[in-house]
């Protein structure tokens, strides 16, 4: 009987210092969201890019300014929409936990995963406007890669996995650039949507 109030205790002395150190609102239904998102994104840009091209063949990117302009907007909203998603799921499971949303532990999250996104980003648009976009997907995949191992130390242990694979995904995107966009669909969207599952069955939210 001692015993076990001893490990009810060790375990409650565990919790408090995970909610003190760590960000542990992260939702699982914010991952779904933003891999279903992530999926019509690579489709809609499959579309404007190889237009009636077969994918599996050779194909030839069509890109204008005009084309560049519409990707770029079609980017933004589909960020937007995401984060929008993730801080509404996220909002909800920390009013579950009777936790704050923004705490020292998200901020010291959001500034660690803003460092090497905001890098990436802007390193992705010069290279559009040059025209170089078959380094878009492995860079985006590579840099968010990073960006979530980076900020992992402040949040759940399984953001470092993912982020590990999205590294990994970047690298062979690198390797195979002529699919750079099913890497991006696979990472973005897939495995999003995995992750996002196994939050939700592992941690219920």
């Amino acid at each position: 009987m001692e015993k076990q109030k001893y490990l009810d205790d060790l375990h409650e002395i565990k919790s408090i210092m995970d909610r003190s150190s760590r960000f542990i609102s992260l939702s699982g239904m914010s991952g779904i969201v933003a891999g279903c998102l992530g999926l019509i994104g690579a489709y809609v840009a499959y579309e404007m890019v190889y237009s009636g091209q077969n994918y599996l063949g050779y194909r030839q990117a069509l890109l204008s300014n005009e084309n560049i302009s519409q990707l770029l907007i079609i980017a933004v909203a589909l960020l937007l929409s995401a984060v929008g998603a993730g801080l509404f799921f996220t909002q909800r499971k920390a009013s579950k936990n009777n936790q704050k949303l923004w705490d020292s532990q998200a901020k010291r999250l959001l500034i660690n995963l803003f460092i090497p996104l905001a890098a990436g980003g802007i390193l992705c648009v010069i290279l559009l406007f040059k025209g170089l976009i078959g380094l878009l997907a492995p860079l985006t995949l590579l840099f968010y890669g990073l960006a979530l191992v980076n900020a992992s130390k402040y949040t759940l242990s399984e953001v470092r996995s993912l982020g590990l694979i999205q590294i990994i995904l970047g690298l062979l995107a690198c390797q195979f650039i002529g699919y750079g966009l099913l890497f991006w669909a696979i990472g973005f969207g897939v495995l999003h949507i995995v992750y996002g599952i196994a939050m939700y069955i592992k941690y219920g939210s």
